[in-house]
């Protein structure tokens, strides 16, 4: 068995920025990401929301804390078990591999919808009728194109895919959405300029700093069109294209367009390394994410003596809400060693 200070559960923005905070201090870490890379989610982002910050940076970034010499890093490292023994946190890898702490902090992040459970919108269905997450990647590679390799004359993004749902039991905002659905428009038409972007939607919801702004610009200077309504059907045109059934809420009057791309802006949802580990120690919360102790007062704590969570694991946050919310855990892991060793 192997031994250190703190376990950290995730390589993503959390766990890495947890990490780093925790070795400045003389604080050994061992940190375990699942997949072959580490980053998380950020991957597969081009730029940041709301300045449009090339997501590179940040990655080469974090890329450079993980370097530090209190943290060792293992990839392709799936967690099966946790539990407590002894007053340290044991935790087994799926490779049969047994670490021992202190403390642990659980930054294992978020999965995004699959959007195959929305039949109707035709995803997995129709050529055309993508994710956020496709088309993410496809402006990454600097062309945007349908599946018949031509650029696209209309676009349509549709938020909330997922997200407050009652048929799939997400009644939760996964509160980037909109901005991302914003920020995702202005690619297209900085890449396609004469390309028509709409964007429907519940309620725009911009709460954040420089948000609103954004919102306000991609009308102004860009030209997006936003209509209030959520598509109810979609289906193949003889010219192949998609068309698109929806209600504009705020007119009254059904609506009916036809559309070379549409972008399913699906939500987040509690990753599966989430669910389990939850599971197993006993703060599992709603829809299956972790419970801290408090919202307001103890956030970063749970109700396991130390036990830590940082980041989506808890809830859908923002990435500089999630980056601050590492850095309080591994504060609070801080005082909580400090306190064991007096």
């Amino acid at each position: 068995m192997k031994k250190t200070d703190v376990i950290i559960i995730g390589g993503g923005p959390a766990g890495i920025e947890a990490a780093y905070d925790l070795a400045r201090n003389d604080i050994q870490v061992i940190l375990f990401e699942k997949e072959e890379e580490i980053f998380g989610h950020m991957n597969m982002a081009a730029t940041l929301f709301p300045n449009f910050q090339d997501a590179s940076e940040i990655r080469n970034i974090l890329l450079q804390k993980t370097k530090h010499d209190n943290i060792q890093l293992f990839k392709k490292t799936g967690i099966a078990k946790v539990y407590k023994e002894d007053k340290n946190w044991h935790v087994k890898t799926e490779k049969g591999e047994e670490y021992a702490a202190k403390a642990i902090l659980l930054a294992s992040g978020f999965k995004t919808f699959d959007a195959k459970y929305k039949e109707e919108l035709g995803y997995g269905i129709y050529k055309g009728v993508i994710t956020s997450v496709e088309f993410e990647e496809m402006y990454k590679t600097g062309k945007i194109l349908t599946p018949y390799g031509k650029a696209p004359l209309r676009i349509a993004f549709l938020n909330c895919v997922g997200s407050r749902d009652e048929k799939v039991g997400n009644h939760y905002c996964s509160r980037v959405c909109c901005i991302n659905a914003v920020k995702l428009s202005i690619e297209a038409k900085k890449l396609l300029p004469d390309v028509e972007a709409y964007c429907f939607y519940m309620d725009i919801r911009m709460s954040g700093q420089f948000y609103e702004e954004l919102y306000r610009k991609s009308q102004e200077d860009y030209n997006v069109n936003y209509i209030r309504g959520r598509i109810s059907e979609v289906s193949p045109t003889i010219d192949n294209r998609l068309q698109i059934k929806c209600e504009d809420t705020l007119s009254q009057t059904p609506l009916k367009m036809s559309v070379d791309l549409l972008v399913l802006m699906i939500g987040i949802e509690a990753s599966e390394g989430t669910s389990m580990i939850t599971k197993q120690v006993g703060i599992n919360g709603e829809y299956s994410f972790a419970k801290s102790l408090s919202l307001h007062s103890a956030d970063n704590r749970t109700n396991n003596e130390g036990f830590f969570l940082a980041g989506t694991c808890k809830r859908p946050l923002t990435i500089p809400e999630t980056m601050a919310d590492a850095r309080a855990a591994a504060l609070e892991i801080s005082y909580f060693l400090k306190s064991e060793s007096e």
